[in-house]
C-alpha cells in the first residue's frame, strides 16, 4: 500500500494502473505526487526537486553575500 505523506491516507494505487511519470493526486488533501517507479509504486511529490535547488540557491547567495564584506 501507498499512504500519502500529507495526510497519511491510504492512496489504493495499483501498479497496473500507473505508468512512471505519471501524476496522481490524494483524494483527501489534494496532494499531487509523481510516479517515481512502478514495481513497487514510489511516489515523490511534484515540484519537491525545486523547492531544494531554490533553498540550494538562497544558501549560495548567501555565502557570496558574506564574502563582499
Amino acid at each position: 500500500m501507498v499512504y500519502c505523506t500529507e495526510c497519511e491516507t491510504d492512496l489504493d494505487i495499483d501498479e497496473d494502473e500507473v505508468d512512471e511519470g505519471a501524476v496522481v493526486s490524494c483524494p483527501e488533501c489534494g496532494t499531487d505526487f509523481e510516479v517515481v517507479t512502478v514495481n513497487p509504486v514510489e511516489l515523490k511529490i511534484v515540484g519537491e526537486d525545486e523547492v531544494d535547488e531554490d533553498e540550494d540557491e538562497e544558501a549560495d547567495d548567501e555565502e557570496d553575500e558574506d564574502d563582499d564584506s
